[in-house]
């Protein structure tokens, strides 16, 4: 018997991060497995998702923190049937209420007027003052300054302006839609986005959710063994299931 082509897992970071924020997950992950830590460089949400789809492989499977984890699902409900897999971690199908979301889009781009004006150092460290860091060990916080404060301010804003949770129409009705296998992962210190995640997989056909103990925001960086088996195991079962036909996300 041949045995199966070994997975691509394509590791798409968050806001303000690079794609060798992933390192910590990707060393634990099986050797066999091709990894591609992808650096996104477009400053806007659709290039973005260009930049994405011209990196990653047909049949690859796509995996995404918080921003990127949005927008891996995006990718995946844009291009149904292509991917083998999507995982996010720490990531919502966005904001349903009209209200809210404008009142979002209203703080974001208060925020994106503010970094704009000031120099990539200012906007770093009020970004590690956010709580999203409470959990992460000043360690850990400082192992990502580097890769942060080599972004452009400019870039960030209006990234922010255009792929900000305000700027962007929900998903959440296309999610019965999507033929592709997907996990949610989230931490359980992290309550909203572990909601989050739990809906995410009820909604999709082949949808389940991890909650990692001990972890919040960025379970991957908080508890990178234990995520890094999680998706092992997704990537295993996956790989051994028939993937389902494609269909129209809409």
């Amino acid at each position: 018997m041949v045995p199966p082509p070994a997975p691509t897992l394509v590791l798409v970071p968050g806001f303000m991060q690079r794609g060798r924020a992933w390192a910590p997950l990707s060393d634990r992950l099986p050797e066999r497995y091709r990894r591609l830590c992808v650096d996104l460089g477009a400053s806007t949400w659709s290039d973005r998702l260009d930049e994405l789809r011209a990196a990653a492989p047909c049949g690859a499977v796509l995996v995404g923190y918080s921003m990127g984890g949005r927008l891996v699902l995006h990718a995946a409900l844009d291009d149904p049937g292509r991917f083998a897999g999507v995982v996010t971690v720490g990531a919502s199908a966005g904001i349903e209420d009209p209200a809210a979301r404008e009142e979002r889009r209203r703080a974001d781009e208060r925020l994106a007027a503010w970094i704009e004006s000031r120099s990539i150092d200012e906007v770093v460290s009020r970004w590690e003052r956010l709580p999203v860091f409470a959990t992460q060990s000043p360690e850990l916080v400082a192992a990502q300054r580097a890769d942060r404060l080599s972004h452009d301010p400019s870039a960030l804003a209006r990234l922010l302006r255009t792929g900000g949770q305000g700027a962007l129409e929900p998903v959440w009705a296309r999610l019965p839609a999507l033929p592709t296998p997907l996990l949610a992962i989230a931490g359980e210190r992290d309550a909203k986005y572990a909601d989050a995640a739990r809906r995410v997989a009820a909604l999709s056909p082949s949808g389940e959710a991890t909650v990692v103990a001990d972890a919040g925001h960025a379970a991957h960086l908080e508890r990178p063994r234990s995520v890094a088996q999680v998706i092992e195991q997704f990537v295993e079962r996956t790989s051994r299931t028939p993937a389902p036909a494609s269909g129209d996300p809409d």
